[in-house]
């Protein structure tokens, strides 16, 4: 027999062992635990048919086995909670169902940090956090005027002669202006540099790297990322201390992260550098296509932008403010979030725009219980996972839920927070930021963020959709937060109330 063959035969054979092996080592189900989906092919699992189409694959398996079900997933079981009304027994399992380990390793192998270990870095992990009261209630008054400051800037500087039709894609038209505006007024400016082509730089630098995010999430080797590796260390290094230290009007949130890092010299400057990237990920890698999704849905339906527009008119008469594109307008924090019905369009925007996965990883075998007497088995190493599209889709809670409703939020001129699953009031029926431990610090400054944003444009600016197309969502980030389109879109705007045509 040839030795080619010979070889090839033994391969064959180590490889059907090594199969064998692995199917019959496969977990099997424990008295109590939840229905098992170990999936055909060792180790992968089901993980192609999540990947496919997350909220069907798991609403067949809620068909199939209930509301509670374990599914192998690339190597990691995954136990799912569907019942929204189940969703507080998770949240409140903070210390045996943990959000913060996973979450740290996530970070540090995708932004090239240390992990934060209390061991090595005492109280830094505690006082990151706290600083993001920074971003919430009265501090958050401060940031928000400086935004609103900068939309305008970006505004006039690009668009001040649009006073004809101009077309442009709606997907970079978002980023070029929140990603200039919102580092604007997070990381301020560096006096000597030109501001402006450092920050087109850094946007074109960050736009690749965060199409390869996803894979360094799941722990996608960097070196078969083509140049991603040094594509990070480039964005990196525009956040070293000596240039941080360079910069002026840095914001309150950003000047108290620098000064903690500053006082951990097992840091080195590169680690400190990627603090402040991955911060810089954390504030825009999400509210940028947040943004673009509740501008396409204003502009896909007129009647909503009409109504939307109208509500931010009528505020600006009511404080002397007029409503034209030639004056800069000034809306505090309290008076955006008494925009009931712009508010209602992003949450709608939100609610069919996001696919974050709520994640904790269980720290030892336990009962966790539900309601109903109901309890189910958990082991140590394990996912616990809330996938809150299967709630945002479903009809029993949201009427007609594949449909875009601008007011669906709005009951009695009012915020509406009354929903229901089972004809119970659910506590959590919009989940686009996490819950519980893992719900975003600095939600209330992105939402806040795309209000602006958005009044800015209804004032300034006359908008249409340019081509006869409707967008889906690219599943690609499913599990990570805001979904992208799955293509750009070109749309029409010129200055409002210009006689062109």
């Amino acid at each position: 027999m040839p030795d080619s063959l010979q070889m090839l035969i033994n391969a064959l054979v180590l490889l059907t062992a090594t199969f064998l092996f692995l199917w019959a080592s496969r977990r099997k189900r424990r008295e109590r635990e939840p229905p098992l989906e170990n999936g055909w092919i060792p180790y992968i699992g089901l993980a192609n048919q999540f990947r496919k189409d997350p909220l069907k694959f798991l609403i067949s398996l809620q068909e199939k086995h209930g509301d509670v079900f374990t599914v192998c997933i690339a190597g990691r079981y995954f136990t799912f909670i569907m019942d929204p009304t189940q969703f507080q027994y998770v949240i409140r399992n903070g210390k045996k169902l943990d959000f913060h380990e996973f979450s740290n390793e996530m970070a540090s192998r995708t932004f090239n940090y240390p992990r934060l270990t209390e061991s090595k870095f005492p109280q830094l992990q505690d006082g990151m956090s706290k600083i993001y009261k920074i971003m919430q209630g009265k501090s958050l008054d401060k940031l928000s005027d400086s935004m609103m400051i900068n939309l305008q800037r970006v505004f006039k500087w690009k668009f001040s002669q649009a006073t004809d039709w101009r077309t442009e894609n709606m997907y970079q038209f978002c980023c070029s202006i929140m990603f200039e505006a919102s580092f604007m007024t997070l990381y301020g400016r560096d006096p000597v540099a030109d501001g402006r082509n450092v920050i087109s730089e850094m946007r074109e630098k960050f736009t690749k790297f965060d199409a390869k995010f996803p894979y360094l999430v799941v722990n996608v080797p960097i070196a078969l990322l083509g140049d991603t590796k040094t594509i990070r260390e480039q964005l990196i290094h525009f956040f070293m201390p000596n240039k941080m230290d360079a910069r002026r009007d840095l914001s309150d949130v950003i000047q108290a992260r620098k000064d903690i890092l500053e006082n951990y010299d097992v840091l080195q400057d590169y680690d400190k550098a990627a603090h402040h990237f991955a911060f810089l990920w954390a504030s825009v890698g999400n509210t940028i296509p947040a943004t673009f999704w509740a501008m396409y849905y204003l502009v896909r339906n007129p009647e909503a932008l009409a109504a939307v527009r109208d509500e931010i008119d009528h505020l600006l008469q009511s404080t002397g403010q007029k409503s034209r594109s030639d004056c800069d307008i000034h809306i505090t924090r309290e008076q955006l979030d008494s925009l009931v019905l712009l508010g209602s369009a992003i949450n709608e925007s939100l609610r069919l725009c996001s696919a974050s996965m709520n994640i904790r990883v269980v720290q030892e075998d336990f009962q966790m219980e539900l309601e109903d007497d109901q309890t189910v088995s958990l082991r140590k190493g394990d996912f616990v996972a809330l996938y809150p599209p299967a709630l945002h889709k479903d009809p029993e809670v949201f009427e007609d839920p594949e449909t875009y409703k601008f007011d669906r939020f709005v009951e009695d001129g009012k915020e509406k927070t009354t929903f229901f699953k089972k004809d119970r009031r659910l506590k959590t029926f919009l989940m686009p930021f996490g819950s519980g431990s893992s719900k975003c610090p600095g939600r209330f400054f992105a939402v806040n963020e795309i209000k602006q944003f958005l009044a800015v444009l209804l004032v300034h600016m006359d908008m249409e959709i340019a081509e006869n197309k409707f967008l889906s969502l690219d599943n690609s980030r499913v599990g990570l937060g805001i979904l992208l389109p799955d293509s750009d879109i070109k749309f029409r705007f010129r200055h409002r109330g210009s006689d062109s045509s």
